[in-house]
């Protein structure tokens, strides 16, 4: 099965098992990690499943689109890596994708 890596705002390495045609964002949340509390479910309307994109992903995970990057814009803590996990779509090309969560707002 294929797989992300997570890591916690402690540093501590999650492996956690990605299943195709989930956002990386529910993968994270079913995986057990309350730290990313994606209070929207996943309707692209907050920024609580704020996540830095590994940079040997970057490329395969894509830019943010207009309504991300805006809310994108509202963290004090936005970096070139930022992403929603909510906006990344798992796919068998990004197994062994490596995430951060970032730090809360």
């Amino acid at each position: 099965m294929a797989e992300i890596i997570v890591t916690t705002r402690e540093g501590q390495h999650l492996t956690l098992a990605a299943k195709p045609g989930l956002s990386v964002m529910e993968i994270i949340r079913d995986g057990g990690v309350d730290e990313l509390l994606a209070l929207c479910g996943g309707c692209c309307s907050c920024a609580t499943c704020h996540v830095y994109v590994d940079a040997d992903f970057a490329a395969a995970t894509g830019q943010p689109g207009a309504d991300e990057a805006d809310l994108l814009d509202s963290s004090d803590h936005r970096t070139p890596a930022s992403r929603l996990s909510c906006q990344i779509a798992f796919t068998a090309a990004l197994d062994g994708l490596k995430v951060t969560i970032a730090p809360e707002d």
